[in-house]
């Protein structure tokens, strides 16, 4: 390596290291690291043309963190509003858009409620995941529907190739109580494998809500000066197997059920039980080196079952529940029409439903996409397209498209530039919910360019992307309080992440800068879109010392909005966590940490309290290769 590209690429990674970030450190992206979820199929990370980033099984052990909402804090390009601490409603903002605006998918499956369109993410436990990849900027033209921000995909946990019969086993506790456990069983050989894992997690939680100190209709609606404990117990079970040289099957279930208690309302109660739950399967076929064929089924269901809680008499009184299932199906073909060429086509079906104690007018819908996608490499240039036509049953057809062009020149770097369309369809609640639903509602739409340049080295690398979001047809309430298509957004941003191995310790570093302004026109034109911050930034640096590894991380961010008015202020935030680990011997580790050691005070929604400085202590065993 040259030494001006040594002291460009120290300076990426020194130039964040004031800045704070999330919990745990994500090393560098190998450059063989394989992905799925950019492109419908499998490519090296590093050939994507546009932003991918991978957070895998070491990763998520070294950092210690107890749920995928604290994994995935500070992350390049994902802001995060929490009501409470673990346990409680989490929303993702990827690259500045809504919440509902991510396409969430575990092992292939579709996930998240077709009522509010949003994703459980505080339910999918962490010990039941072995790897996410997270894809910035719009990917309809392949997916449809909801990935107008981008698509995170998780896979669940499956034996490594070639292990034999492996075990696994964790226990753990920290502050407020916290208590769990996890343990799994797996086998890979010639023929199949298999993976089961089961986990179990439960914390007294802090008080999440401070209440209506200032009048009636402030916070939570309600003064319940508590803790606000919850408790999630999930299973897993992955497998598959060859049958015969061609023809290929899996089939994977995951299951969560939570108990939450939080700060209720005079609408919603204090306490639910939640389950998430997917099925999944996959006959894969190959016939010749040049053509692959895959058909999937799936099915996700999100239950919520709401209650009151009177602490004065003990007694509990039922409150609304909530069910929608997501069933899905799909044939995808990808085939090589030339050196460095392949042609992917496909279909898929989704049918969303819903049940509960709401009276919906309509409580199902179905949705059929058909596809086209190109990919191509010809030397230094790489290029991919994609068309997709969506036909809804309740908005009739769609269609979408995207383009992505990459150049690799001298010294390792690569430019890339892409753009999209995208498009998200009303939920059930916006069309059909009882007095304020509006059923001639109209598909949000959108429009991204993406630049991009990037640098790979020898134990080091940088990325820097810049992007524009133009959002039309967006849902928002009139004068009179209705549900219309009056809303416009454009949301124009910068990511920088980095990536350096230097005198042993191992940095990393990610700074998003956004800026999501409505551009519609009233009162609230060009204010910020609430409860998104305009600057976040984090640093991750970890060594080990033999038998010891030791890491420090710190996540930053700046002040956000709470209204769409901006008037309602968070101010902006900086959190310091600390981390150390022993291996025992090869196949058992104890691990420590201190998360928020300064007993930092912050909320990222208004009202809603977070926790302050927390200690915890995990055992670990898992056997050495």
């Amino acid at each position: 390596m040259k030494p001006q590209h040594q002291i460009l690429s120290l300076a990426v990674a020194l130039a964040l290291s004031p800045a704070a970030a999330a919990s745990g450190a994500i090393q560098a992206t190998d450059l063989d690291t394989v992905v799925v979820t950019a492109t419908r199929t499998a490519i090296n990370a590093e050939d994507a043309n546009v932003p991918v980033q991978v957070i895998d099984r070491a990763v998520i052990e070294r950092s210690q963190a107890t749920s995928l909402v604290e994994l995935l804090r500070g992350r390049a390009g994902i802001n995060l509003a929490n009501q409470g601490g673990p346990g409680k409603l989490s929303s993702v903002f990827l690259r500045g858009t809504e919440s509902d605006h991510v396409l969430v998918m575990v092992d292939g499956v579709r996930i998240g409620s077709a009522t509010a369109g949003m994703v459980m993410f505080q339910d999918l436990p962490l010990d039941q995941i072995e790897r996410i990849e997270i894809v910035r900027g719009p990917r309809s033209s392949l997916y449809g529907s909801e990935a107008i921000g981008g698509v995170i995909q998780i896979f669940t946990r499956r034996a490594g190739e070639g292990e034999g019969l492996r075990s696994n086993f964790s226990l753990g506790v920290g502050s407020n109580s916290l208590r769990q456990a996890a343990a799994g069983i797996g086998s890979s050989g010639e023929r199949g494998w298999f993976q089961a894992q089961g986990a179990w997690q439960r914390t007294d939680g802090i008080d999440s809500c401070r209440g209506t100190a200032e009048g009636w209709g402030a916070g939570c609606f309600a003064d319940e000066p508590d803790r606000d404990g919850y408790r999630n117990t999930s299973v897993s079970v992955r497998g598959g197997g060859k049958l015969g040289d061609t023809v290929e099957l899996e089939g994977h279930v995951l299951v969560a059920d939570a108990f939450n208690e939080y700060d209720g309302s005079i609408f919603g109660g204090n306490e639910a039980d939640t389950r998430q739950q997917v099925f999944g399967g996959r006959l894969g076929w190959r016939p010749n080196q040049g053509t692959d064929v895959n058909v999937r089924i799936g099915r996700a269901d999100d239950k919520s079952d709401n209650h009151f809680y009177d602490h004065a008499t003990g007694t509990r009184t039922f409150a609304s529940n909530f069910e929608t299932r997501r069933d899905t199906a799909s044939v995808q073909g990808d085939f090589s029409v030339g050196e460095g060429q392949l042609l992917s086509t496909g279909v898929d079906w989704l049918r969303d439903k819903v049940t509960g104690s709401t009276d919906f007018t309509v409580k199902d819908r179905d949705n059929t996409g058909l596809f086209l996608a190109y990919q191509g490499s010809f030397g230094a240039h790489s290029l991919d397209a994609s068309v997709r036509h969506d036909d809804n049953e309740q908005f009739g057809g769609h269609a979408t498209g995207s383009l992505g062009y990459g150049l690799k020149f001298g010294d390792g770097f690569r430019f890339t530039a892409s753009a999209g369309t995208g498009f998200k369809v009303p939920t059930f609640n916006d069309l059909y919910y009882p007095v304020y639903g509006n059923p001639d509602l109209e598909p949000e739409e959108s429009t991204t360019l993406n630049l991009g340049i990037a640098q790979f080295g020898q134990g080091w690398n940088w990325t820097f992307n810049v992007f524009q979001t133009d959002i039309d047809e967006l849902i928002g309430y009139d004068t009179n309080f209705a549900l219309l298509n009056v809303e416009e957004a454009r949301i124009r941003g910068a990511e920088l992440t980095g990536f350096v191995s230097l005198a042993g310790w191992d940095i990393n570093a990610e700074l998003s800068h956004i800026d999501p302004r409505n551009r519609s026109a009233g009162a609230n034109h060009d204010h910020w879109l609430p409860r998104r911050s305009r600057n976040t930034a984090r640093v991750d640096v970890d060594r080990a010392f033999g038998a010891f590894r030791v890491g420090v991380t710190g996540f930053g961010s700046g002040e956000r909005y709470d209204d769409a008015a901006n008037l309602v202020r968070l101010g902006g935030y900086g959190t310091l966590d600390l981390r150390v680990e022993y291996a025992i011997n090869a196949d058992w580790t104890l691990q420590a940490r201190a998360s928020n050691v300064f007993d930092r005070e912050y909320e990222t929604i208004a009202w809603y309290n977070q926790p302050g400085r927390e200690y915890g202590l995990t055992l670990r065993y898992a056997p050495a290769n």
